[in-house]
């Protein structure tokens, strides 16, 4: 075995142990998720609704062709929220 190929083989070792490792690190990180907090889950939950109505609101606004006291009140009730 020459020096070319016995360069080779480290270069080959060395990459192949650190394919390894990163894949166990990588599957170690899968196994262990952060416990999931339900208060703030439940929170995004209200803000992720209170979007939605706000959004149908928005859509009803640009797709009426109503009058502008309507569309006065309308935005006037979404600064109040």
């Amino acid at each position: 075995m020459g020096p070319g190929s016995t360069i080779v083989a480290v270069i080959a070792i060395i990459a192949f142990v650190i394919i390894r490792t990163n894949r166990d690190r990588y599957r170690a990180g899968i196994m262990q998720q952060p416990p999931i907090d339900p208060a703030y889950t439940a929170s995004l939950e209200r803000e992720v609704s209170d979007l939605r109505k706000r959004l149908e609101v928005l859509e009803r606004i640009a797709t009426d062709e109503g009058e502008t006291r309507r569309l006065s009140r309308e935005i006037e009730s979404l600064r109040d929220r």
